[in-house]
This record gives structure tokens, sequence and C-alpha cells, in this order.
């Protein structure tokens, strides 16, 4: 099985739980980690550039290598949220190659498949991961986003935006 599989949006989404047995949890811990009472005055974005499936596992791995780098450098003096939520109930029918594998399998015949996984079909300019710091940990949220992104598989960019202010907010886009 390979993430490749399942990264294009195909079909309409499998997200009756309901009717399905034996889904496996989404193996997102958090979405949301620092320090959330806190007014702080910038927001680094991680938006996405394409349409695609992102699968739970990578989510949790672009979460915690973001939040490594923020935990390391800015401790309790930042706010990260994962936005999309993996309601996409993927399917594989396992096929076994190999000696004796026709006794084992029946090809196309009762082919729909068994859940593997969740996925969150994920828009163009849809953010997927917001940190929220203060003017002197912009740099480290830009550098945690950015080791972030080499684990989700679609074209990223980070964008800066400044809040909590009473004029518009003024936007950064960086690659």
């Amino acid at each position: 099985m390979h993430a490749r599989n399942y990264r294009a949006v195909k079909g309409q989404p499998y997200t009756r739980k309901k009717y399905m047995r034996g889904f496996p949890p989404s193996k997102i811990v958090k979405f949301t980690m620092g320090n959330s009472k806190v007014d702080f005055d910038y927001e680094v974005k991680l938006v996405s550039l394409k349409r695609v499936q992102i699968r739970h596992n990578a989510l949790e791995a672009a979460r915690i290598a973001t939040n490594r780098l923020l935990l390391n450098n800015l401790p309790e003096n930042y706010f990260l949220k994962i936005l999309p939520y993996p309601h996409c109930v993927l399917r594989e029918n396992k096929m076994i190659f190999g000696a004796h594998a026709d006794r084992l399998q029946d090809g196309m015949r009762a082919s729909f498949g068994k859940p593997i996984g969740t996925a969150a079909r994920v828009e163009p300019n849809q953010k997927i991961i917001i940190v929220k710091v203060n003017k002197q940990g912009i740099d480290a949220a830009k550098e945690s986003l950015r080791r972030g992104k080499s684990k989700l598989p679609v074209p990223c960019k980070i964008v800066v935006d400044r809040i909590n202010t009473p004029n518009t907010p003024e936007k950064v886009e960086l690659d």
C-alpha cells in the first residue's frame, strides 16, 4: 500500500461510519497545542496549493515535526492548530502475489475493500496548519512549518498575517 494511491480526490467521500465495521481511528493525537489563552500578534499559516487527500498519519507526522521545533524554541509562547479533520475512510482490496496466492483471493469478485485508514480532503488555498506567535517567534514558526510541509503530500506555501490590529491584516507570502 502506497500513500500515492490515495492522494488523488476521486468520486464521493466514503464517510458514513454508521454502516462500516472496524474502521480505524484517526492517528492524530491533538489538534491544538501550545498556549490558547494568549492573544498573539502574528498568524503563520501553511496553505495548500492543490486539491488533494491527506492521510491521517501524514497530518500527525506534520504536527509532530512542527510542534517539536516550536516547543524547543518557544516554550508556551505559541499556539498551533491542525485544521483539516480526516473524515474520508480509505479502503483497500488486499491482493496477495506469489506461490499459492490463487487460494487466498478472488480477484475482482467482492472487491469493495476493507477500511485501512482515514484521510482529509483539502482544497486549493485551504489552511492546513495555523501557528500564532508574537513578533520574536515568526522565524521559528516559519522554520517549523517548513519542516511540517515536507511531511505532507501536497505543495504548500507559508503565509504570515498580522492579527490583533484595527487595520486590515498585512500579508507576506513565502515558499
